[in-house]
């Protein structure tokens, strides 16, 4: 820990939650004086480019690890308190379960209906509502066919859990560290320096100009997500593909965040004979009237240069619309207003995540490896990250099983 009066220049490595986060609670730790301290953000493409962008947002208590969790549950409610989450970046408490349903091929209509946009009256009768009650499914659940559901258990009591926008919420926390005084620096990193084991200086190649740039540094936080490695190689920090679409359904749904195992009929598709007869895509109702919902990760295609690189399988994409549009109306005949992809950082020396705190030398900190988890998990990192710059060690949770030094 450097003296209160000491000239300080943080350099933070990626523009995604954590990062971002990072760079928020900094300038807004007690001995932060923008006169004397700068924090900069190196992002290599955009800030929230990447799974801060793409994720779904879900916050619950029962996350992991359970060091971090209660903390950062609580700063997201106390962050959308002060900046207005729920209209900046659509915070708001959801319910949440486990669904199990069996799914209607591809060319199966309802019954008495007249195409993929029609309404299901059935849902308004009562025993549309008796099947949703046999199912202990909540009333309002009323975006699933009942005639499909086998059965449902909820996964939250109230207060429980929670969701945000992931690009809305992480976009706004890079504006507010700016703000304060942080500044965003669009670059790839290319070498970290050091002198006398302690950090000295960050080279990136400048994404405008292409030139090659070196700033000096006092601390380095290395929050890279699934490319840690590219820039700390012996970070063990290993990335795992995830698709996702983002569906606008025929009418608004509730608020509903579902972790579903869905039947696949054998002619779900009859051009893929061979596709699984299970299928467990997640779906998050948003605030912004649209229903997101991601499918299985992979490890097929190598982790690309930056987020602007990722390659989006449009065959990955079309099985989760398909998934979930065989279990909802509303999501069958929607909008589909995005097909997209991203990598999520997972640990590959220990089971879970993350990593947070020095990681050897003077001034250097990692904080990577959050799997999916890292919205939930980003304000109590970023906060215990201030506080290891600013106080030495952290202060707001007891994160010492998730010291990188254990395993470096």
């Amino acid at each position: 820990m450097a003296a209160s009066n000491e000239r300080r220049e943080i350099v933070i490595i990626g523009g995604g939650i954590i990062g971002c986060c990072s760079a928020y609670y900094l300038t807004r730790h007690p001995s932060f004086d923008a006169s004397r301290h700068s924090v900069t953000i190196l992002e290599a493409s955009e800030i929230a480019g990447g799974a801060s962008g793409k994720a779904g947002g879900l916050l619950a208590q029962w996350a992991y690890p359970s060091n971090i969790v209660p903390l950062s549950y609580k700063l997201h409610a106390e962050l959308a308190k002060e900046h207005n989450g729920k209209d900046k970046w659509g915070y708001r408490e959801v319910g949440c379960g486990q669904l199990i349903a069996k799914g209607r091929t591809l060319g199966e209509k309802k019954e008495g209906g007249t195409g993929d946009s029609s309404v299901s009256l059935q849902k308004r009768s009562a025993d549309a509502m008796g099947k949703l009650k046999r199912a202990k499914a909540p009333s309002d659940l009323d975006w699933i066919e009942p005639d499909l559901l086998r059965g449902y258990e909820s996964m939250s009591n109230p207060g429980e859990t929670a969701q945000v926008h992931p690009y809305l919420f992480t976009t706004s926390m890079a504006k507010l560290a700016e703000e304060k005084g942080a500044t965003i620096t669009l670059g790839s990193v290319t070498n970290i320096g050091y002198s006398d084991d302690a950090v000295r200086s960050v080279t990136y190649t400048d994404k405008g100009s292409g030139d090659s740039r070196t700033i000096t540094a006092t601390d380095v936080v290395i929050a890279a997500g699934p490319w840690t490695k590219s820039v700390f190689p012996d970070a063990p920090i290993s990335a795992m593909r995830a698709h996702s679409v983002v569906i606008r359904p025929t009418k608004p749904v509730s608020a509903h965040c579902l972790f579903t195992n869905i039947e696949i009929p054998e002619n779900f598709d009859p051009s893929k004979p061979s596709r699984p007869t299970v299928a467990a895509p997640e779906i998050y109702a948003r605030p912004d009237e649209t229903v997101y919902a991601c499918g299985d990760g992979d490890q097929t295609v190598p982790l690309p240069p930056t987020t602007a690189d990722v390659e989006v399988d449009q065959t990955r994409c079309q099985d989760i619309i398909n998934q979930v549009g065989s279990i909802s109306d509303e999501l069958r005949g929607g909008e589909i207003c995005a097909r997209q992809a991203c990598y999520l950082p997972n640990v590959t020396a220990v089971r879970g995540g993350p990593l947070v705190g020095h990681a050897g030398s003077k001034g250097l900190y990692l904080a990577a490896g959050h799997t999916c988890w890292g919205i939930q998990n980003a304000p109590g990192t970023g906060q215990v990250i201030s506080e290891f710059v600013f106080d030495g060690k952290a202060k707001s949770a007891n994160i010492g099983s998730l010291d990188p030094r254990n395993y470096l």
